[in-house]
C-alpha cells in the first residue's frame, strides 16, 4: 500500500495525512473483496524497515494502528471478515498488541474473508525465523534433514496455513516487492498501478483484478 507520503506531498499536507487517507483505501478494498468473495487478502502495512522512520512519524502510526484496530471490529464483523495478523508482533507496542489481540479473537468466528494485516514483517526475516525453528528440529532430533521440502518450510512461515497469493497488487508505479511475502509470490502475478495508495478505491482494486483474469497462469508449463 504504496504511496501516502507522496499523496500528502502533492497536496501541501503533512505526511501521516496521507496515512489517515490510506486508511479510508483500506476500508474500500476489504469491502470490495468481502463483496466479490474473495477469501484472503493480505496488506503490507508496517514493514521491519519502517521502524528506522522518524520517531515522531512511527508513533502517530502506531496511535493510528490502534485507532483503526478499535474502530474497524463492528465493522469487520458485519462483513464477515476475519482479522489476522503476521510479521514480528512483539516489536509493536504493548497497547497495540493488547488490541491487536482482541480485535483478532473478536472477529474469530467469521469465516468470509481473511484479513490479514503484515505488521513489523519483512520476507527475509520471516525466512530466516523459518530456517532457525527447522534447525531447532532437526537438533532436536525432530526432523531429518533430509525431509526438509517446500511443505515443510512453507509450515514454519508467518502464513502457515494460508494459501500463496494468486495476486500481488503493487500501487504508486514502484517496480519492486519492498520484502514482501519472498517466498509465497514465487507464481503470483503481479499489477502495478501509478495510482497513489489514498486514491486507490474499490474500482481501482476491481481494474486489477479485471487485468490479473487476463493472464494465463502457467506455473512454468506450457
Amino acid at each position: 500500500m504504496d504511496g501516502n507520503g507522496r499523496w500528502a506531498k502533492k497536496r501541501g499536507l503533512p505526511r501521516i495525512q496521507g496515512h489517515r487517507k490510506g486508511a479510508d483505501s483500506v476500508r474500500e478494498v476489504v469491502r470490495g473483496a468481502g463483496e466479490i468473495g474473495i477469501k484472503y487478502l493480505t496488506l503490507y502495512a508496517f514493514s521491519v524497515e519502517n521502524w528506522n522512520r522518524p520517531k515522531s512519524e512511527v508513533d502517530t502510526l502506531m496511535k493510528y494502528l490502534l485507532r483503526f484496530l478499535k474502530k474497524e471490529i463492528n465493522e469487520l464483523n458485519k462483513n464477515n471478515v476475519r482479522l489476522q495478523a503476521i510479521g514480528q508482533i512483539y516489536r509493536l507496542p504493548e497497547n497495540v498488541q493488547e488490541q491487536l489481540k482482541k480485535t483478532i479473537a473478536a472477529t474469530s468466528k467469521n469465516n468470509g474473508l481473511t484479513l490479514t494485516l503484515a505488521l513489523s514483517y519483512g520476507g527475509r526475516t520471516e525466512i530466516i525465523e523459518a530456517v532457525r525453528h527447522i534447525g531447532k528440529e532437526i537438533a532436536e532430533g525432530k526432523l531429518d534433514p533430509e525431509e526438509i521440502n517446500e511443505q515443510v518450510i512453507s509450515r514454519h512461515l508467518y502464513t502457515h496455513g494460508m494459501p500463496d497469493p494468486d495476486l500481488l497488487i503493487r500501487t504508486s508505479g514502484e517496480m519492486r516487492v519492498s520484502n514482501f511475502l519472498l517466498w509465497q509470490i514465487s507464481y503470483a502475478e503481479f499489477v502495478i498501478t501509478d495510482t497513489l495508495w489514498p486514491e486507490f478505491g474499490k474500482a481501482e482494486f476491481f481494474k486489477a483484478l479485471e487485468e490479473y483474469t487476463s493472464r494465463h497462469r502457467r506455473y512454468g508449463g506450457v
